[in-house]
């Protein structure tokens, strides 16, 4: 079986560290007998470096446009040198995160202009796309208690609601324009979000992924 590039997102406190768990034992349990995982911003040495400078820097003013910089500088590293390598090998990826972040975060909540937007993802990633988005759909107000709950925020969720109500908007958008996408209500039990995890995953499969 070809390998697929699985990819989940959503705002904070969507829940997808356990979506990620979710999708993994599905695979499993449905035959898939090679899999890695990843996280954005990260998954290599030079973007987990990244990773840290975007979510916890304490000195200098990071800039808008350089924040969405050294996300896609983050991005190109985990894409040339672990997911299209494991593809290559007929192995699937499950990403935690993946370009709809940037587009969300840096383009709708920073208001970044579309077409830089739109030439920088040409640019890093050319017609690369995953094959299955998971979008986990969480009400900012209920993801951002649930987040606060984890411990201290982050740079980066210690945005205004603003932020995430634009973020979450454009994220319904790119959704409601890919077709191999699946939303998911994740305001709901936990209980009820992996199981329709798990009935997305399944049609996924029955298309012939």
């Amino acid at each position: 079986m070809a390998g697929k590039f699985i990819v989940i997102e959503g705002l904070e406190g969507a829940g997808k560290s356990t979506a990620h768990q979710t999708v993994q034992n599905f695979l499993e349990n449905s035959g898939v007998a090679k899999i890695i995982t990843t996280r954005e911003p990260g998954g290599t040495p030079l973007a987990e470096k990244l990773r840290q400078l975007i979510k916890h820097h304490q000195g200098e003013i990071i800039t808008d446009k350089a924040e969405l910089l050294m996300l896609y500088a983050a991005r190109v590293q985990l894409v040339e040198t672990i997911i299209k390598p494991a593809l290559a090998e007929n192995t699937w990826v499950i990403g935690d995160r993946h370009d709809w972040s940037s587009q969300a975060y840096q383009g709708a909540g920073r208001g970044l202009d579309v077409n830089l937007m739109a030439n920088l993802r040409q640019l890093a990633l050319g017609d690369f796309t995953p094959d299955f988005t998971i979008l986990l759909d969480v009400d900012p107000a209920v993801g951002l208690a649930r987040a606060r709950q984890r411990g201290a925020l982050d740079r980066i969720e210690q945005q205004a609601i603003t932020f995430f109500e634009n973020a979450r908007t454009k994220y319904l958008s790119l959704a409601q324009n890919t077709p191999n996408c699946a939303v998911i209500d994740a305001n709901q039990p936990l209980e009820n979000v992996q199981k329709d995890v798990r009935l997305a995953l399944a049609r996924f499969l029955e298309r012939g992924a």
